[in-house]
């Protein structure tokens, strides 16, 4: 019996160690080496601070940003809910849900992403025409020239693979015109630094001996050597 199990229990200590331990913090620290922003999760910053990731879209639904496609996950974009809508294309209720989100959207022709939910609920992408027909209410609430809001969507466009397969597509997370400030919203008061109380300084004890004065003539409690005052 011991003999059977000891050869048993040796190999699933060793592949335990094996590929429990040693494989993945090799292809860790591999990933870490070769690229290290897609190993970290694709975080996306602004002014040092993380915002997201470029792998999972945001909810937006202020005028200033670019609107991702609908989502159906609950709440919209939960990460750790993926999900689609599962709802077959004769069903009625995915055919109000279109009907509804084409309304919401603008004027037709609506793209067809922006009317329906993609299938992990959590996609960060939209078709470049998506984006460029949400340009002018971009432009007018930050304040900006619509040139300067196509400009950055065409620049943080993507190409097609290989330059046949699909349609320029934008992350939503990653188009943001230069110099772009929303005009709505109060404005952020700068918090001041809290400054401690002063310490306040310890009282000279004057001994009631020392009666000496000094060059100018004035009574000294605690004269230096050659008779300047000490105060």
């Amino acid at each position: 019996m011991i003999s059977q199990l000891r050869p048993a229990l040796v190999m699933i200590g060793a592949f335990t160690a094996l590929l429990g331990l040693a494989y993945p913090l090799a292809m860790t620290g591999l990933a870490q080496l070769v690229m290290p922003a897609q190993a970290s999760g694709s975080l996306v910053s602004r002014d040092g601070t993380v915002v997201g990731s470029s792998l999972i879209g945001q909810d937006f639904t202020r005028a200033e940003y670019l609107h991702p496609r609908p989502s159906a996950t609950e709440p919209a974009y939960n990460a750790a809910a993926s999900t689609g809508s599962n709802l077959g294309p004769s069903s009625a209720a995915l055919l109000a849900q279109v009907r509804d989100r084409a309304a919401a959207f603008g004027p037709l022709p609506v793209p067809s992403e922006m009317a329906t939910a993609s299938a992990s609920g959590l996609d960060p992408h939209i078709t470049l025409d998506a984006a460029l027909r949400q340009v002018d209410r971009i432009a007018a609430a930050r304040g900006l020239p619509a040139d300067t809001v196509t400009a950055a969507i065409r620049s943080a466009s993507t190409r097609p693979a290989f330059g046949l397969v699909g349609a320029p597509i934008v992350n939503v997370l990653g188009a943001r015109p230069a110099g772009s400030r929303p005009s709505r919203g109060r404005p952020r008061r700068r918090r001041r630094p809290r400054r401690g109380r002063p310490r306040a300084r310890p009282r000279r004890r004057w001994s009631p001996r020392c009666r000496r004065r000094d060059s100018c003539g004035r009574s000294c409690a605690r004269p230096r050597p050659g008779g300047s005052c000490h105060r």
